[in-house]
């Protein structure tokens, strides 16, 4: 079967380092995200390796990213400086964030020196292109030489790109590439043939979002794909509905917090700490209903508690992260916006706190250590592999009356695993080389993920009209991967379903 070219330099030995590239022909190929390795994956390499950008840059003609998380666009500054000089494709709302993203990325993994983090972020707004929803756009491709034509794969002398909605964090999109006037090569003994094929439609998914989240739509599926390149970080569970995943979250803080004692839920910047903000807003709005019209004493006293916790955000990050949310409310879904129609503030509510500088969050710390009352802690890193939930976690993961909530998938080789796995036993962990023994609680509620379940990713290609020949699964451990596969095989007998190989 004729198929494209696809690449992968990233994303395929894990759920880390997502990039990948299309080849349009001979002498053009396009590059989806550029993101940073994570966790297990950068087990055995340097620091200098991990972010070297070790494929061939010349041939390509843009670069489009899926959305702001840094594991799809961490290794962006370093493709700049390995020379690349050519258009960045992202949706309004992505584009807004990257700055912040890279601007992070660049103070925390690179430099400290604002003359040459100036330079990187006014060099990626030279190239930054931001695009509407649902807009096609043309790429700049070369066109191929007929010698240059790989047997048994398509070359094309046309292409053009749109995104669309993938309901994973603000700004996320699925990018769909149309691709025209190809070019096949097939090997005979007497030499080679070229012959021309209709239009051919590549789909790559970037992470999907879950149904039903906060804030944003869920994804639609395209109307075509003929190749689809998928994720599959859950393709093996299925979250936990909203509605039952909301009542967990509700009873495990008010567990946690009935000893006075601090809940740490270590989340990304990004997507995640809205979605909690949108949530607990929610709980605390309903148990004030509660309290109003109770008439029993008990039943007040119980909503009341609500009341007396303070919901901490430490991540200077994340606060810039939710003023680009409420900038861009026109994204939200449906139910967030009745939300502001009744005079409700979703990500800015009477409870909620902003640390900003490492001054404060360092006395925080120190504050919340001293005093015999409530507070539930969100700071990045979501996989506790640096950023500020470090300190917090050094400080509170040894005392019984502290917990730890997990809301979101915790790569092979990070912290987080360690303390989701071994921390409901008694084990250790070690923190910046600091050996720590878990007497908090720990607790997983895995329908928070911003991730799409096995249900969604079947769904996703259940729901297009014309369905794939040729599906690549990435961005997902083995046991995750394979039981995706098999389900889209059985969805799909006459298909080719591979798991994407680097």
């Amino acid at each position: 079967m004729d198929t494209v070219q696809i690449l992968h330099h990233g994303a395929v030995n894990g759920v880390t380092g997502s990039c990948h590239e299309l080849c349009i022909n001979g002498n053009t190929g396009l590059l989806i995200d550029c993101g940073l390795f994570q966790g297990a994956e950068t087990a055995g390499r340097t620091s200098a390796e991990q972010l070297e950008i070790e494929f061939e840059i010349n041939h390509l003609c843009a670069l489009l990213v899926t959305h702001c998380h840094i594991d799809h666009v961490g290794r962006i500054p370093y493709l700049l400086a390995a020379g690349f000089n050519q258009p960045i494709y992202a949706t309004r709302a992505t584009a807004a964030l990257l700055p912040i993203v890279i601007k992070d990325a660049l103070k925390v993994g690179v430099t400290k020196n604002k003359r040459l983090i100036e330079l990187y972020l006014k060099k990626l707004e030279q190239l930054l292109v931001p695009i509407d929803y649902g807009q096609w756009f043309d790429l700049p491709v070369t066109n191929a030489l007929t010698d240059d034509i790989s047997p048994d794969h398509l070359r094309f002398n046309k292409a053009k790109a749109k995104f669309k909605p993938a309901g994973h964090i603000l700004g996320s999109a699925y990018i769909e590439i149309e691709l025209g006037d190809a070019l096949i090569t097939h090997t005979k003994l007497t030499g080679q043939r070229l012959s021309k094929q209709n239009n051919h439609r590549v789909v790559f998914s970037g992470d999907l979002g879950a149904s039903y989240t906060p804030l944003l739509a869920s994804p639609k599926s395209p109307y075509r794909a003929d190749t689809l390149v998928i994720e599959s970080t859950y393709g093996d569970k299925n979250h936990q509905s909203r509605k039952l995943r909301t009542q967990n979250l509700k009873k495990v803080i008010e567990k946690a917090v009935s000893d006075k004692g601090v809940v740490l839920i270590p989340a990304f910047s990004i997507g995640r700490t809205q979605e909690l903000l949108y949530e607990l807003e929610q709980i605390i709005h309903q148990q004030r209903k509660i309290q109003s019209k109770s008439t029993n004493s008990a039943s007040s006293e119980h909503a009341k508690m609500w009341d007396q916790i303070e919901i901490i955000v430490d991540s200077p990050l994340a606060a810039k992260f939710t003023e680009q949310y409420i900038e861009f409310k026109q994204l939200w879904d449906s139910e967030a916006k009745k939300k502001l129609h009744q005079n409700r503030h979703p990500l800015d509510f009477e409870q909620l706190y902003t640390v900003n500088s490492h001054q404060e969050h360092l006395a925080t710390i120190d504050y919340l250590a001293k005093r015999n009352k409530p507070a539930i802690i969100i700071a990045a890193s979501g996989m506790c592999s640096g950023g500020r939930i470090m300190n917090y976690l050094k400080q509170f993961i040894s005392i019984t009356t502290a917990d730890i909530i997990f809301v979101g998938y915790q790569a092979h080789g990070t912290p987080g695993r360690d303390i989701q796995t071994y921390g409901p036993h008694g084990g250790y962990v070690f923190l910046e080389e600091v050996k720590k023994y878990v007497k908090a609680g720990v607790h997983t509620i895995s329908g928070y993920s911003a991730h799409a379940d096995q249900d969604n990713l079947i769904n996703f290609v259940k729901r297009m009209h014309h369905k794939p020949k040729h599906i690549r699964i990435v961005h997902g451990d083995d046991e995750a991967k394979q039981a995706l596969a098999e389900k889209y095989r059985g969805l799909l007998p006459n298909a080719d379903v591979e798991i994407g190989k680097s």
